[in-house]
């Protein structure tokens, strides 16, 4: 009995993969909802859209990429895995440091601050301003 609307192949890494990231067909919740977006009368009347949770991490997915829901449920699994496997290795916790520091660079400096850089900068340019060489006129 085939699962899914994909290769024997395709099935049998999915599966791979999702026992070498301890991921279990129990642990995940699957849900279907009606999708939207492009695919006419099929996807407003039927629930193609998938949404999985996994219950141990707690992270969600859903997939609505498709008109089938069979090849919505498998790419909801493999999108699961992807989330799962980047989380395993703290891909998650960089992406949220590197977005954390673009919100510093870009949040707005206190008066003070900016004070205390413009003084700075005024300072710096009065020394350079000794090391200028000096003309003969």
């Amino acid at each position: 009995m085939k699962a899914f609307p994909v290769g024997p192949d395709k099935e049998a890494q999915l599966a791979q993969r999702m026992a070498a990231l301890g991921v279990r067909e129990a642990d995940i919740e699957e849900s279907f909802v009606r999708s939207g977006g492009h695919g006419g009368q099929n996807v407003n009347k039927t629930a193609t859209c998938v949404m999985l949770l996994h219950r141990p991490t707690g992270l969600q997915v859903k997939c609505q990429a498709t008109r089938q829901q069979g090849l919505n449920r498998f790419l909801a699994r493999r999108l699961l895995l992807d989330k799962v496997e980047a989380l395993r290795t703290g891909q998650v916790a960089s992406e949220l440091a590197r977005t954390e520091k673009i919100r510093r660079q870009k949040r707005r400096r206190s008066r003070r601050a900016k004070q205390r850089m413009l003084a700075d900068k005024s300072h710096q340019a009065s020394k350079k301003q000794t090391r200028r060489s000096v003309s003969a006129d």
